[in-house]
């Protein structure tokens, strides 16, 4: 369902939920606002398909959203969860290279790309943004291209949950009390194990007292320093 935004008069929080290092002045906060509209996404359900049209820019307002891709002989590879306040599809391609789709019930605010083209082009202050956007996104797949080729199994999904962690940190949220709203066959699909690896090491590490599984769908991290040994060398030493 497509509604017209109402629920932002003037949109500050635009953008805040990425690194950048200011937030937009009030015109260009006023122009986006102006060609936006409020998409919700029930859980499950695909935002926009790979090679599909590239005509909208979308931001995450509320919930989570994956991206993957298809291989050509129908492998599906996930490359990453999108979490409020990040952008998705700035491909310079005309067409998605990846496929979206809701982790969770998902709020995304979506702007016409040739209208948000144009407001690049008219206020540069958006443009470094969106740099920095970029430059952040190639920094996460220098990050993921490390850990899917050196990494051990221990080593991914401890780091896999201290970026979760630098995330919660960022919004402003508990950093040891992790939200995973994706399934272990997700997490093992971004990380490139099996599920029952997944749940082999979750389990291993909450033996050891690093982690807590307790609670539903959330993990919180005990030993945050012994979670960082494990991200560096994998080692399950007791």
């Amino acid at each position: 369902m497509l509604d017209i935004r109402k629920d932002r008069v003037t949109s500050p929080e635009i953008f805040q939920g990425v690194a950048v290092d200011r937030p937009l002045d009030g015109e260009v906060s006023h122009r986006l606002f102006c060609i936006s509209s409020i998409r919700s996404v029930p859980a499950k359900e695909v935002v926009y398909c790979q090679g599909d049209a590239s005509d909208y820019v979308y931001e995450v307002i509320e919930g989570v959203v994956k991206l993957y891709m298809l291989t050509a002989d129908g492998r599906l590879q996930i490359m990453g969860f999108a979490f409020p306040g990040q952008i998705l599809a700035l491909d310079t391609d005309s067409h998605h290279l990846t496929t979206a789709e809701a982790v969770t019930q998902a709020k995304l605010c979506q702007y016409p790309r040739a209208k948000f083209e144009q407001v690049i082009d008219e206020h540069p202050q958006l443009a470094r943004q969106l740099f920095a956007i970029v430059a952040q996104d190639l920094s996460v797949a220098r990050s993921q291209m490390l850990l899917l080729g050196r990494k051990s199994a221990t080593e991914r999904l401890a780091s896999f949950l201290l970026d979760l962690s630098e995330r919660n940190a960022t919004r402003g949220e508990n950093p040891d009390l992790i939200a995973l709203p994706m399934s272990r066959g997700d997490i093992g699909d971004y990380l490139g194990l099996t599920i029952e690896t997944v749940s082999r090491t979750m389990t291993r590490l909450r033996q050891l007292g690093v982690l807590d599984l307790n609670q539903h769908r959330r993990v919180a991290i005990r030993d945050r320093a012994r979670l960082c040994e494990m991200a560096e060398d994998g080692e399950f030493s007791c």
